[in-house]
């Protein structure tokens, strides 16, 4: 992994983070970049930050109700089970399986946002495959990440971040 120093101290700072990480691996096109960003408002609650499921709630909530604890969701995409962060420990060379809370480091968990976009280790499915020169399906590209939930909204944030880019 590349390490490049970005502002992740304010919002905007981590913003152009995210767009900086999408053109370097790849995922240039304004409306594969409006979607990783409308993904990411999401999963971090406008936040644009890492965070844990569940963030209002505490550790002893999450281990008694999360039924993949401890490899629950953290970051920028919500990294959850055991074998997604084998599969990242494996990429990085980073345990992450021993150390769940490396994910929520900015570097890491802004790699493991635009990496599981560009490669579909998530779920086997690229966004190229939703969002390319041909089409822009932003409902179906949530498959991406988590199959359709949240899909409509999310489709909203990504209209609003096409007409900012």
């Amino acid at each position: 992994m590349q390490r490049i120093r970005h502002n992740f101290s304010t919002k905007q700072g981590r913003i152009d983070a995210i767009i900086w990480e999408c053109r370097n691996n790849g995922l240039v096109l304004h409306t594969q970049i409006a979607y990783v960003l409308a993904t990411a408002q999401h999963e971090t609650n406008g936040t644009y930050r890492a965070v844990k499921e569940a963030y209002w709630l505490d550790e002893g909530w999450r281990k008694r109700n999360l039924r993949y604890y401890p490899y629950y969701g953290r970051g920028l995409v919500q990294l959850t089970w055991k074998d997604n962060y084998q599969k990242y420990s494996d990429i990085l060379g980073v345990d992450l399986v021993k150390v769940p809370s490396i994910v929520m480091r900015d570097n890491v968990s802004l790699f493991l946002l635009v990496h599981g976009f560009k490669y579909g280790t998530f779920t086997s499915k690229k966004l190229e495959n939703y969002v390319n020169e041909n089409k822009t399906d932003y409902i179906n590209a949530r498959a991406c990440i988590n199959g359709k939930d949240r899909a409509e909204h999310i489709c909203t944030l990504a209209h609003k971040h096409l007409n900012k880019l």
